[in-house]
């Protein structure tokens, strides 16, 4: 799907460097994947939206996580909010809606968000893929406390994505998407056994410090 070259350029040119101050599992690589994740969603349900303000959204939703992960999407709506050189290629209204898309996508929001941009991309955050949510929810604990055994670590995690991923879990989804539906069973299948949950998290971390990804 086509995007604004200009756009583009100065998206990857200004606000991607900007992710080199979260931790990786809100970096830049989640970032890229978050766009890629949000095409394919349009793509599969064929909705009729404008492709750069869907990615404008992505680009920017977790600018603001360095700063306070609580608050992380109002900050980075802020953030973009003030990025002057976007009303070159988005009108008033659009960046209003863009602004509230990025309010909006945080899993754990009580509402649900206000327009189609807020739920693509509300879903494209959602993991779909088990050994990201290993990672991930690995290295932001870690970020959270510096002092944490791994153990302490993994049933923290384990905590943590059963809470948004689980049978009642919180995290919303808004369209059809086929990798994700196969992702969630499989993460549900993992978290039914906590101790199979916490060794192959084990395992995966452990694969990761071994290569020295980690």
């Amino acid at each position: 799907m086509k995007i604004n070259k200009k756009l583009k350029e100065y998206i990857e040119k200004n606000v991607f460097p900007e992710y080199d101050k979260n931790e990786s599992g809100h970096g830049i690589n989640h970032i890229k994947d978050v766009i890629k994740r949000s095409f394919e969603i349009v793509k599969e349900n064929q909705l009729d939206v404008n492709m750069d303000m869907v990615y404008i959204i992505a680009a920017y939703h977790d600018i603001g996580h360095h700063i306070d992960s609580k608050t992380h999407e109002i900050i980075s709506a802020d953030i973009m909010s003030k990025d002057k050189n976007l009303s070159d290629f988005f009108s008033e209204e659009e960046l209003r809606i863009i602004k509230e898309a990025i309010e909006d996508h945080r899993a754990s929001a009580k509402d649900n968000p206000r327009s189609i941009y807020g739920r693509i991309v509300s879903s494209a955050d959602r993991n779909n893929k088990v050994e990201d949510c290993l990672r991930r929810t690995y290295t932001y604990g870690k970020k959270l406390n510096p002092d944490a055994t791994d153990d302490e670590l993994f049933l923290r995690a384990y905590d943590v994505l059963q809470d948004k991923f689980g049978e009642n879990g919180y995290a919303k989804f808004y369209f059809k998407d086929s990798q994700y539906e196969k992702f969630l069973k499989e993460l549900r299948d993992l978290l039914k056994d906590k101790d199979k949950y916490i060794s192959t998290q084990r395992e995966y971390i452990e694969k990761l410090k071994k290569d020295k990804k980690l």
